[in-house]
């Protein structure tokens, strides 16, 4: 449970930089950061499940090698998200409508590889995906009344925060599978 935490509070950084960017930026109304927080919350809880899907299907060709692939994918994931830019494009316009949707969809596709790695984090699918829809509709949502505060500064620090944590699971499964720990 606490790793499927840490993995929901990783995924929800870029759409939290986002949000939080956009609240800054164009100052949506309440309705306009719901909206936002609403779309990346359900994209952020679908496509896990799609990546697990995906992941069940392969886990019979590569149960072997699972855990290399798991800390592949997050230390990947995480490394990008150290770079500070994965939600720039996102949070160069104001979000409505297409635009919305697309950054929704932008912003989750880590979490469709993270959903990969879910069955070696040995944490139910269902769960994992609420959990991480959840904390990313309640992070956007504070992201976007944040900007509208304070600006913008904590974007990158928070995107490199998630990059962290990332890598830092994707260690935990190496070395729980390794036998290192």
């Amino acid at each position: 449970m606490i790793a499927a935490l840490f993995l929901a509070l990783a995924l929800a950084m870029d759409a939290f930089a986002v949000a939080l960017t956009q609240g800054a930026k164009f100052r949506p109304d309440a309705r306009g950061g719901l909206a936002i927080a609403l779309t990346f919350g359900v994209f952020q809880a679908l496509m896990p499940l799609a990546g697990w899907a995906i992941g069940a299907v392969a886990l019979v060709y590569v149960e072997a090698v699972d855990h290399w692939i798991a800390f592949g994918l997050l230390a990947f994931l995480g490394a990008r998200m150290l770079g500070g830019h994965v939600g720039d494009e996102e949070a160069a316009r104001a979000l409505t409508g297409r635009a919305l949707l697309l950054a929704g969809v932008a912003t989750s596709i880590d979490a469709l590889a993270a959903g990969i790695t879910l069955p070696a984090l040995g944490v139910t699918p269902w769960l994992a995906a609420a959990l991480i829809g959840l904390v990313t509709f309640a992070l956007s949502g504070v992201g976007v009344m944040l900007g509208r505060v304070a600006g913008d500064r904590w974007g990158a620090w928070a995107e490199r925060a998630g990059g962290v944590i990332l890598i830092g699971l994707g260690a935990k499964i190496l070395a729980e599978h390794s036998g290192w720990i």
